[in-house]
């Protein structure tokens, strides 16, 4: 039994996909596939560090300065090296322990390690045949579990409370950089880090990746807050939209829109769907009301220990959506000089459809 409690049973899914997929080898870097499999998350840098495993044998190349670390959360084995050694001889003991020694082995290898390892591996085997990890790491970390569920839920829970006190602290000439504060701090005072903030007030809300600035709010102006935390390990993601004042009556039109574009992608989000599916749900809504041109982006991510990570919601995506998934609905107008609208759930799918994270609901806000 590992440090780590899932690992066990993570390494046991992990190799029936390998089973599954004439899979010889799966080797990852230090990222979150490391983390979700093993628990370990090193420091990164030029140093190799690799997990690789086979389906008898599973062992880190480590270095010897992170080894200490490391151990605190792992039972697996580490194979150290030294910065005077070097790690070929680490790297082909591990390789040699887990059965890579034979030609034309088929390897998965982590895409989100950095290049040097990845040909480091490549150029240790001989005649290897490789892929990355879409369909064996990849499609186990996109079907979420309970306790994964539980952990994301948390999450949301706090982020709905410091988007609820963000709107409560709306007041004329505050900034979008102290609302952003005021967001921050309840994090912090409740054990989660910031992952990202984005606070629009008026035009700035039409560009959908907006850095919170030190705009004034003034009367009569909309406000857009997209905003995540990281607790327990897990990410949030919201997007909520109001006005400060009255809102002008093509305000009102676009936000009724774009909630109407989110409940056609929330119907249509069903295990077995298409990814492309549920965008066009959402795209048909907003393109059918004149607004198609200012809907500038893909309907959703998927979301896990990684804030963006597959299924990707896109146009083009033919991924079939399955139980498990965690992914945002995120439509949105963008109206140059003016403002924009997005309005985002992050659901998990169940059996008979989407369930939401959130609690708050995304009617508009009045301040």
């Amino acid at each position: 039994m590992t440090a780590f409690p899932q690992t066990a049973a993570r390494l046991t899914a992990l190799r029936d996909r390998m089973a599954a997929t004439n899979t010889d080898l799966v080797v990852l870097g230090p990222s979150s596939h490391m983390a979700w499999l093993s628990g370990v998350h090193p420091h990164g840098d030029e140093r190799p560090v690799l997990l690789v495993v086979s389906q008898d044998y599973a062992g880190f190349l480590m270095p010897n300065l992170n080894a200490n670390a490391a151990s605190k959360d792992t039972d697996l084995p580490l194979h150290k090296w030294t910065d005077d050694a070097g790690p070929e001889a680490a790297l082909s003991e591990l390789l040699e322990k887990s059965g890579a020694t034979r030609s034309g082995v088929s390897v998965v290898l982590d895409e989100t390690m950095r290049a040097d390892f990845a040909l480091r591996v490549i150029d240790a085997l001989d005649q290897p045949v490789r892929r990355f990890t879409e369909d064996t790491v990849g499609a186990l970390r996109a079907m979420k579990d309970e306790a994964e569920f539980a952990l994301v839920k948390a999450a949301h829970k706090l982020n709905d409370e410091a988007v609820t006190k963000a709107f409560d602290s709306l007041r004329e000439g505050i900034t979008e950089r102290e609302i952003q504060a005021i967001i921050n701090d309840h994090y912090k005072a409740n054990g989660a880090s910031l992952e990202f903030c984005s606070i629009c007030f008026g035009e700035n809300g039409a560009f959908p990746h907006h850095y919170s600035s030190d705009k004034k709010l003034e009367p009569n102006t909309a406000v857009l807050i997209d905003t995540g935390c990281r607790l327990g390990g897990y990410p949030s993601d919201m997007t909520r939209c109001g006005f400060f004042g009255e809102p002008s009556e093509e305000y009102t039109k676009v936000f009724d829109i774009v909630d109407c574009a989110v409940q056609a992608a929330l119907a249509a989000a069903k295990p077995g769907a298409l990814s492309r599916d549920v965008d066009k749900a959402a795209r048909d809504v907003i393109t059918e009301a004149g607004y198609g041109d200012k809907f500038l982006h893909r309907t959703g991510h998927g979301l896990g220990i990684d804030i963006h990570e597959p299924p990707y919601i896109t146009a083009t995506s033919d991924v079939e959506l399955a139980k498990g998934n965690v992914f945002s609905i995120e439509p949105g107008v963008y109206l140059a000089g003016e403002f924009g609208i997005r309005l985002e759930e992050i659901v998990i799918l169940r059996e008979d459809g989407a369930e939401i994270f959130s609690d708050m609901p995304r009617t508009m806000i009045r301040k």
